[in-house]
């Protein structure tokens, strides 16, 4: 069985929800067992996720099932959902009862532990899928990209014992969910504390919800993980003036986050007696590459840390030669078995074999000190982290021309920060277009900033000229 379920945690607890359900390991080989015999195996699975106990219960099942799973956020615009479902035609589709109007068509597999799951039989797909694809993962499933991300067995498995290694996990943590389950680095605290024997707390509600700090409370949660936009909410929640103690762990990744908080939160981990572990990692090397072990947390402010046990990191130079010396700037790439196998834009892609021969180019430009810890500096390619998503600022922009005919667009910024400039844009109109992108991308509109100008510079190809756009926030 996937995950390795010993026979001794049966009666243990597995999975509790914020709204007192609970679970065991002796469940969840119960729902496997009940489920997996109503699916062929060699099958692809969507599910719309949610901290819940059926959306885990589904993924397991999958997985031990060998049923591919497509993992979607259930508060995905339904049109962007539906065309992903027409891209990839699952055999199956899992998701919540209260959208069985909206997904309900085909027949009925199972319905257990608040979950629906139908056999799409107009999907007609034919295909058989690569036998080393174990799962499936949107690289900006908030602009509902069709592009996915091709992990193995053995990438999930590597990349998770990793993780129970360098986090030292055992069956006594009890960790809360602060980030969605469909996301790598959300899905990767579930897999490892599984992966511990360890027990779940699953929530929903945000870190402003008074009923996720009672949940807390509680269960005497041990740890969380957030992402930079996390930390900056808890510095304004007073997060350093609560009593916590049950709070063993703090751990961040999902970008960079700024020296200041990683600072005041290593000082407060220090003074507290609690752990403070900054990571790094991409969804293209299943969860994480890299981290910052606690008691450098201070001394190495600033630092994403090192490789992951089983990784190698590296640094190319413009002349694409390796760099062996400090503090020089370059490419960062990295070497490990959780490498993924490669990218998918359509069901036939799914055929495909290893691409990537354990070498992932981050596309993030890194320095490495003299004691061999590595700091990321910027990035190479057109992508920002919103709110610890990767989102892909020319998939938004092709998204808005789509949808604004007549309207050209230019996007830029910084992370948790993107600048939408709008040529041939109504003024009044573009009050309204950050509301509009937090409907369709469910990012939180205080991270876009409109800026209206006449046109959007382009050289004679067409091609928009990003350092000529006028400067901005």
């Amino acid at each position: 069985m996937f995950f390795n379920i010993k026979e001794e945690w049966k009666e243990r607890t597995m999975l509790k929800e914020d709204g007192g359900r609970t679970v065991s390991y002796g469940d969840a080989c119960e729902f496997i067992r009940y489920t997996g015999e109503r699916m062929k195996a060699g099958s692809l699975m969507a599910i719309l996720c949610e901290n819940k106990i059926g959306s885990v219960f589904s993924y397991l099942s999958a997985l031990n099932r060998e049923v591919v799973p497509l993992l979607l956020d259930s508060r995905m615009d339904t049109g962007m959902a539906k065309t992903l479902l027409e891209t990839y035609r699952p055999e199956y589709l899992a998701f919540p009862e209260r959208l069985v109007s909206v997904y309900g068509g085909g027949e009925e597999v199972w319905k257990r532990n608040g979950y629906v799951c139908v056999h799409r039989r107009e999907t007609g797909a034919q295909e058989k899928l690569n036998p080393e694809l174990a799962l499936l993962l949107t690289t900006s499933g908030s602009t509902g990209s069709p592009k996915l991300v091709r992990q193995s067995w053995k990438n999930i498995e590597s990349n998770t014992r990793s993780i129970v290694e360098y986090l030292e996990l055992g069956r006594e943590e009890r960790p809360i969910t602060t980030l969605p389950m469909h996301y790598t680095y959300g899905l990767s605290i579930i897999n490892s504390h599984i992966q511990a024997g360890a027990c779940i707390l699953l929530t929903d509600r945000t870190l402003f919800d008074m009923e996720f700090w009672e949940f807390f409370e509680k269960e005497g949660a041990t740890s969380f993980g957030g992402v930079p936009y996390t930390y900056e909410m808890l510095k304004r929640l007073d997060f350093f003036d609560m009593d916590l103690p049950s709070l063993k762990t703090m751990t961040q990744a999902g970008g960079k986050l700024p020296a200041y908080l990683h600072r005041e939160f290593a000082e407060y981990a220090a003074e507290k007696g609690k752990r403070f572990v900054v990571m790094y990692g991409q969804t293209e090397a299943t969860a994480r590459m890299g981290y910052l072990p606690a008691e450098y947390s201070l001394k190495k402010c600033g630092s994403m840390g090192i490789a992951i046990p089983g990784g190698k990191f590296y640094l190319i130079g413009l002349d694409g030669e390796w760099i062996e010396e400090p503090d020089i700037t370059g490419e960062l790439v990295y070497e490990g078995d959780n490498v993924t196998l490669g990218y998918a834009v359509c069901r036939e892609d799914l055929k495909k074999g290893d691409e990537r021969g354990g070498i992932l180019v981050t596309g993030d430009m890194a320095k490495r000190d003299q004691d061999g810890y590595y700091y990321i500096t910027g990035r190479k390619k057109r992508f920002l982290k919103m709110f610890g998503n990767r989102v892909n600022m020319d998939e938004v922009e092709q998204m808005l021309k789509q949808n604004f005919h007549g309207a050209d667009f230019a996007c830029t910024g910084q992370d948790d920060h993107m600048i939408i400039y709008a040529a041939g844009f109504p003024e009044d109109g573009a009050k309204e277009l950050p509301g509009w992108l937090e409907q369709k991308t469910n990012l939180n509109a205080r991270g876009f900033e409109i800026c209206i100008i006449p046109e959007i510079p382009k050289n004679d190809s067409g091609k928009t000229l990003y350092g000529s756009l006028p400067k901005h926030g």
